[in-house]
């Protein structure tokens, strides 16, 4: 799955981002925090002004060209950011209620009250008929004292009717496609706001639903802090591994010897590499250790196909299923 950030007639991207690069090293990196109008300005995701307009169809037959309106369908259309042209984006029904990117933005603001919260990343995919704008909260979840993963509060949205704005309270930056299906995985709680809704009126619901988000991740952290406290042998570390790597009766010698080299790979990191020194012997050493083979040991043809593995499709999936077994 490619990333699927937009790229603009100028060649810029329509991706912003705090401080850090992210893995595409697309876009724009801002050198501090920003503002919701910088956000805005930095991903090119600044006045569009979406807007819904007639729809019609046009017929060509021997006996000319016929003109039919279309009275229950809309065309969902933006101004480029970059040409100033209007462009297509979707087709909609009579009942779909615009959302600005810039109202996106303020959603989040006016969610999040605590200080120190501050816009992360944001951009558009999809040739600009998806948008994702995330903030960063200012706490951290500890895991036992020992590992800090930050937290997001993500919004996003599409312009063409193929998805409600959606809020997501997640541990996953997005960056790009591939880490917007992520963090809906592992979203600890969400709230979607349907096209059809008044935006403005439902921020008070949103609100009220997403303080549940903060109960949702005190119930992770306790089964993270459950894994930090069980110990781990290495025999059980391998029947785990050899469960997210099934071997078939069958392999043949390479894939074999593949799964050997793994193994042993394995086995020092959860025994022996300094990451795992502070959680050593127990069963979130044993979730980090795959992690870290996933991200950045597993064998891969460029590093860009590396981070794209580790986000996405199977790295994903093997890390969802590698906290599903240890957290038993």
């Amino acid at each position: 799955m490619a990333h699927e950030l937009e790229t603009l007639a100028n060649g810029q991207t329509a991706f912003a981002s705090a401080r850090l690069t992210a893995w595409h090293q697309l876009g724009t990196v801002a050198d501090s925090c920003m503002t919701a109008q910088e956000v805005m300005s930095k991903a090119w995701l600044g006045g569009w002004e979406v807007r819904k307009i007639a729809l019609q169809g046009i017929e060509v037959t021997e006996r000319g060209v016929t003109k039919v309106d279309c009275p229950d369908k809309y065309m969902t259309v933006r101004t480029n950011p970059a040409t100033g042209e209007t462009e297509y984006l979707g087709v909609v029904g009579e009942d779909y209620s615009v959302v600005q990117n810039e109202q996106v933005a303020e959603t989040l603001n006016l969610l999040v009250d605590a200080s120190g919260a501050h816009f992360e990343t944001a951009g558009s995919m999809r040739k600009g008929r998806s948008v994702f704008v995330t903030m960063k909260l200012p706490i951290a979840m500890r895991i036992a004292g020992v590992d800090d993963m930050d937290l997001y509060l993500a919004a996003t949205t599409s312009h063409d009717g193929t998805a409600a704005l959606r809020l997501d309270a997640t541990p996953v930056r997005i960056v790009c496609a591939n880490t917007q299906a992520l963090a809906y995985q592992r979203s600890r709680s969400s709230y979607t706001f349907r096209h059809t809704s008044n935006v403005t009126s439902k921020i008070s619901e949103a609100r009220q639903a997403l303080g549940l988000m903060w109960k949702a991740f005190d119930a992770f952290e306790t089964e993270a802090e459950k894994m930090i406290n069980e110990s781990l042998t290495m025999g059980e570390f391998e029947k785990i591994v050899a469960q997210v790597w099934p071997l078939a009766d069958d392999a043949s010698d390479t894939a074999k010897n593949n799964a050997k080299q793994r193994t042993n790979t394995l086995r020092y990191l959860i025994r022996d590499a300094d990451t795992q020194k502070a959680i050593k012997g127990t069963r979130w050493a044993g979730y980090q250790a795959i992690t870290e083979y996933v991200d950045h040991f597993a064998p891969a043809k460029t590093d860009l196909a590396r981070a794209s593995r580790a986000l996405t499709g199977a790295g994903a999936d093997l890390k969802a299923r590698a906290f599903e077994l240890l957290a038993v």
